[in-house]
Order: structure tokens, then C-alpha cells, then sequence
């Protein structure tokens, strides 16, 4: 029966670290691909600025009055108006 081949620990501890070392290299480099403006920046119809900016208007105005602790609830009342959500959804909680 022929011997096996034997490798030192050396060898090993030399793989071992190469191969991290590869790992984290690409890691990097694909963090850093995707970390390049995710999101690009899409325009917003001017009635859904209108209403974003409405609504920061209500949000800084009730921060003002010291009402931190309330709920504030919006509507639109307007029939056949953009639907708003995404862009709210996007400007208001985007990063979550």
C-alpha cells in the first residue's frame, strides 16, 4: 500500500491564509461595486413633490408645537390624484 503524502502544518497555515485572504479581497471589491448609489435618483411627478413637501410642512409644524407624542394622519381628497405611496415610502423610509 503506497504512503500517503504527507504535508507540514506550514503548508497549511499557508492555504488557509490564502484562501482568506482571497475571500476578503473579493468581499471588498464587491462591496464596493454594490455601494455605488444603489438607488439611483428617480424624478417625482410634481404633484407628488407638492404633497411630499406638504407633509414635512405638517411634520415640522407639529414637531414646533411640542405634539411629539400624537399621531398625525394624512389623506389625499382629491378623486383621480397620483398615487403618491411609493415616493412617500421612498423619501420618508427609504434606508430602512
Amino acid at each position: 500500500m503506497p504512503n500517503p503524502i504527507r504535508t507540514s502544518r506550514r503548508t497549511w497555515v499557508v492555504g488557509w491564509v490564502l484562501l482568506c485572504g482571497v475571500g476578503i479581497a473579493a468581499t471588498a471589491a464587491l462591496d464596493a461595486t454594490s455601494a455605488s448609489d444603489p438607488h439611483p435618483e428617480e424624478s417625482v411627478s410634481p404633484e407628488c413633490a407638492e404633497y411630499i413637501a406638504d407633509i414635512e410642512s405638517q411634520l415640522a409644524k407639529a414637531k414646533q408645537q411640542g405634539s411629539g407624542d400624537g399621531v398625525l394622519a394624512f389623506s389625499r381628497s382629491k378623486v383621480g390624484a397620483d398615487d403618491c405611496s411609493d415616493e412617500i415610502r421612498d423619501h420618508f423610509g427609504g434606508d430602512r
